[in-house]
């Protein structure tokens, strides 16, 4: 039974030119997603530029400069709903210099749609990306074999590219990988079956997205629940009431549950689980809750309640594959602030352990220098200790960002190993 409020985040990345806005303007296009003054804005710059029809891409191409030369060069979220489930789309750059913003776009997302250009086949550019998605532990990918018009709707062009991706994303840790051959230019296999390839046998894409088992994505087994800030209403009816609010990151909170408050190591039993409007037995990530508890404890923004059985790693050193997003380059030894959950440290990067050429996804141990777009492995060493998971087990527990204390800008983040 599918949750008809569940909401589903996609991220697509493929080279310049393989059609991903064209796709995303497809999606929205076909599903009746689309306002009819912006189908209108649409229909007249299409007709400005020369096009027959309308150019789906512009759907997504909100920047000037994307408009002028064709292509995507930030994260353009775009948000629509089905009678079914409710999406929101990251629309990221293919170009290498843009690395960046294709790992801000994926980094919340449940599935990847990889667009290879059915012509040309897994690319360098095609590596790339399925290399971020699994660095990204995005837990479902979906390659779509894309122009397939131009390739007379060949069978043997699609399973050729299926056999090249294949081979790449053998040696990744990728579990569920998927494959669709589509024309997202005349609507072949994105929301409507195509008549064109009789010999697909599986669903068009929109099906796909909106019949995909995601509820397991979440960590359901480590209860986290960071605290975000301390309730004392201090009324007449609340006089003694003192809740701890925030948002589960993962697992489940019961009741009677015994648990404890790290870094402090003091234990407790939940005593009461609310909403804005309601007591609960039970919360599950990611509900927003107030937990009380049976003791007076001194607890604070950025503490973490756990169950006693089951605790994170409290730690002051930790390796982290990072993604340097800054215009300027690190600074060696240099002080950050490190935010993780609702907890907030100063860090310093002791050590780059090794790069990762993007080009050819191997290490270079030689150039410890972070610059932008640079994915590195690196040791960071926090004033405090902060309560970590392995982001293979826990996506929110298990990432970081780094955020320069002068400029208040994010420079970086961070995946813990």
């Amino acid at each position: 039974m599918l949750d008809n409020n569940q909401l589903l985040r996609f991220t697509t990345a493929g080279s310049v030119d393989d059609g991903k806005s064209t796709l995303i303007g497809r999606l929205l296009y076909d599903s009746k997603s689309i306002f009819e003054d912006q189908l209108k804005a649409i229909e007249n710059t299409s007709k400005k530029k020369g096009h027959n029809g309308v150019d789906l891409a512009l759907f997504t191409d909100g920047l000037r400069d994307e408009r002028e030369q064709g292509i995507t060069i930030d994260v353009a979220y775009r948000y629509f709903t089905t009678p079914k489930r409710k999406f929101i789309i990251a629309d990221t750059p293919g170009h290498i210099q843009y690395t960046r913003n294709m790992v801000t776009g994926a980094s919340t997302a449940n599935v990847a749609i990889i667009l290879v250009d059915a012509r040309h086949g897994v690319i360098e550019q095609t590596k790339r990306h399925a290399f971020i998605a699994s660095l990204l532990q995005i837990p479902h990918i979906i390659v779509c074999i894309n122009k397939m018009d131009l390739v007379d709707y060949s069978e043997e062009a699609y399973n050729k590219a299926i056999n090249q991706f294949e081979e790449i994303s053998s040696k990744m840790l990728v579990t569920d990988v998927r494959f669709i051959p589509i024309s997202a230019l005349e609507g072949d296999n994105v929301v409507n079956r195509s008549k064109r390839m009789d010999w697909y046998q599986g669903s068009p894409l929109l099906h796909m997205l909106e019949t995909m088992h995601i509820s397991s994505d979440i960590n359901k087994v480590d209860a986290r629940f960071p605290v975000q800030t301390v309730l004392r209403p201090q009324n007449e009816t609340h006089r003694d009431f003192r809740g701890y609010a925030g948002r589960i990151a993962s697992g489940v909170f019961r009741k009677g549950d015994e648990i404890t408050i790290m870094p402090s190591g003091f234990t407790s039993k939940i005593k009461s689980i609310d909403t804005f409007d309601k007591s609960l037995n039970e919360a599950f990530a990611p509900m927003s809750v107030s937990i009380t508890l049976e003791d007076d404890i001194d607890i604070s923004r950025g503490d973490m309640i756990v169950r006693s059985n089951n605790k994170p790693e409290a730690s002051q050193d930790i390796e982290v594959m990072l993604c340097w997003l800054n215009n300027d380059a690190a600074k060696p030894r240099a002080k950050y602030a490190i935010r993780h959950t609702t907890n907030e440290q100063k860090a310093m990067i002791k050590e780059v352990v090794y790069k990762i050429d993007i080009n050819t996804l191997g290490r270079n141990n030689e150039d410890k220098n972070l610059g932008i777009n640079d994915i590195a492995k690196v040791k960071i060493r926090t004033t405090k200790p902060l309560m970590v998971d392995s982001y293979r087990e826990n996506r929110t527990t298990g990432s970081i960002i780094l955020v320069d204390d002068t400029t208040n800008e994010t420079v970086a983040a961070g995946m813990i190993v």
